[in-house]
């Protein structure tokens, strides 16, 4: 016999908990900039002025680490790089609360 259990979808740390609006709710129309960061690389000018088309280069982080998701500079989770269609995306894994604690 299948479980019937209600599906309850993960909560989410910046959603009000006492069932209010909450103050997200004013600035939900306001545009952020959503950066995905899959590493970092630290290069001299003269390393970067040598580069060429084909060239590759070593990022900080191994492959099948967590890609880190900023909104407007600031850390808001990390995720996973997905294939969606021919568009590359992230599946969201972790989301800090407000204070940046997991």
């Amino acid at each position: 016999m299948a479980d019937e259990s209600p599906v309850v979808p993960p909560e989410n740390p910046f959603s009000p908990r006492d069932g209010s609006i909450g103050a997200f709710a004013l600035l939900k129309d306001v545009e952020v900039e959503l950066t995905l960061e899959i590493g970092r690389r630290r290069m001299k000018i003269d390393e970067i002025l040598r580069l060429t088309t084909g060239a590759t280069i070593e990022l900080s982080k191994a492959a099948g680490e967590p890609i880190d998701i900023y909104v407007n500079g600031q850390l808001l989770g990390r995720g996973e790089a997905v294939v969606v269609g021919d568009r590359y995306g992230v599946r969201i894994t972790e989301l800090l609360n407000p204070e940046g604690h997991s």
